[in-house]
Parts: structure tokens; sequence; C-alpha cells
């Protein structure tokens, strides 16, 4: 059978199988796309091409691990994990991505990174006290789940101890409290950027 005749979905099957070869298939086959698509993001070949070689050591894990199951959409999921990288690259390097208008210019790298971090701290504390503010509308039972989950870093077992609960009820007092939050943002339209 040729190699063009043979559908991603159908090599994702086979590599998972056993057949290595049908990985380099795919790679072949998606290369050069989601190569552009990395270096349209960085603009720097090394990066581009370290991210790509992460982007499929992720794609072989999750297909080893068999967490694979996007119903033979292959290439976009794999420019999912490489736009998550490229992400992971810019938190890291605590750089902007480049417009996707074509432009060479980009304006945060003009700002100071200073003046960039002063407003990103305003806006986090803000929305740090929005969602302060939210919490203290829910019932007082999950209000202490979701506290201790998420501000004293406790596990279940402990807010369990802590509580007198069971587990099971502290995981479900924590479900409800993010269902509830949820509800409250939609509610009052609240956007939480971060």
């Amino acid at each position: 059978m040729k190699q063009e005749l043979i559908t991603d979905a159908e090599l994702v099957s086979n590599y998972i199988t056993g057949d290595e070869s049908a990985l380099s298939v795919l790679i072949t086959r998606h290369k050069q796309k989601i190569y552009s698509f990395i270096y349209s993001k960085v603009y720097d070949r090394d990066v581009t091409e370290d991210v790509f070689q992460d982007t499929f050591i992720k794609v072989i894990r999750t297909l080893k691990l068999g967490k694979y199951n996007e119903e033979g959409k292959f290439l976009p999921w794999v420019m999912r994990i490489a736009h998550n990288l490229v992400i992971d690259h810019f938190r890291k390097n605590s750089r902007m991505p480049k417009f996707d208008n074509g432009q060479e210019f980009n304006i945060f790298s003009v700002i100071s990174d200073s003046s960039l971090n002063a407003e990103k701290s305003i806006i986090k504390e803000q929305v740090q006290e929005d969602v302060r503010r939210l919490i203290e509308e829910l019932p007082e039972d999950q209000k202490q789940v979701l506290v201790m989950r998420m501000y004293n870093d406790m596990s279940f077992k402990e807010i369990s101890e802590n509580t007198g609960v069971s587990i099971n009820t502290a995981l479900g007092r924590m479900r409800y409290a993010l269902i509830n939050l949820r509800k409250v943002i939609d509610k009052h339209n609240i956007v939480l950027t971060n």
C-alpha cells in the first residue's frame, strides 16, 4: 500500500500497535506545516527546532500511553500541542509572541519589561480580589473547602481530617464550589483575565 494513501488515523493506529515507521511517515507528512506554524510565532530557527522536537516528544508520549483519542484529527491535535508549547516558551522567557498580522514589529519589545510586569501584577491583584469577593458569596461549607484547597494548598485527605467530613464529601463540596463560582461569573459577566 502506498504511504500517501494511508490516512493519518491508520498511521496512528499502526504506530500504537508497534509499527515505529508509521510515525516517521506522519512526521514527514506534516513537518512543513507544523514547522512553519511554530516559526510564524517565534521567528527563530533554533527555537522552532526545539519546539518542534518537544511537540513530537509529547505526541509520542501521548500515543505510547494510549491517551490519544482525537478521532482521526491528527494534525489539529499536533498543532494544539505545538501552540501550547510555544506559549510555554514565551512564559519561560517572559516575552510576548509576535502578532499574527505578519509585521515584524512587536509593541511589547518597545515597552520596558518592568512597566509590563507592573501592569500584569496590577491585573493579577485585581483578578485575585474579584475571585476573593466571589468566594465570599459561596455557601460556608463550599467556601471552607475551596479556601483550604486553593489558598492553603491542602490535600483532600487533609481537608477531610480538618473538617471531619469524608474525602468524597470534600471533593463534592469543591466541585459544587467551582460550579457555583462559574454561575456567579456568568451571571455578572465577569471577565477573569490572567
